[in-house]
């Protein structure tokens, strides 16, 4: 942020040693463009329920669809949204498609996530 356009304080600051400390550990404002990106696709009730029963069980498009009510269409066009996102992978298996977590970091949003609305 440009200096004159900074909020002001009431106070000099008299953490300069730890504002650039942590000014030295702050990602590129590309990588955190991309962490907000990541976290909107957390922001769908419907993409939430697809991680969640996936979080479960690796499942074809028609057992999601199944599960949550929903068209095939709309499964799929979500399943499109959470792979381009990284959040989910697939394998084929003949003619049918199975989708699961991409990894475990995924798993370990979804986990902690939890943990902490249950709290």
């Amino acid at each position: 942020m440009n200096q004159e356009h900074a909020p002001s304080c009431e106070f000099l600051c008299a953490h300069d040693r730890v504002v650039e400390q942590v000014r030295g550990q702050m990602p590129s404002d590309d990588h955190l463009f991309d962490l907000a990106e990541l976290y909107k696709v957390f922001g769908d009730s419907t993409r939430i329920k697809i991680l969640y029963v996936l979080f479960e069980a690796e499942l074809c498009v028609c057992d999601i669809a199944q599960l949550l009510n929903m068209t095939v269409s709309a499964i799929s066009h979500q399943l499109r949204i959470l792979r381009s996102a990284k959040l989910v992978d697939f394998r084929r298996e003949g003619k049918t498609v199975f989708y699961s977590l991409a990894d475990d970091h995924v798993r370990t949003i979804l986990g902690m996530g939890m943990d902490h609305i249950l709290e």
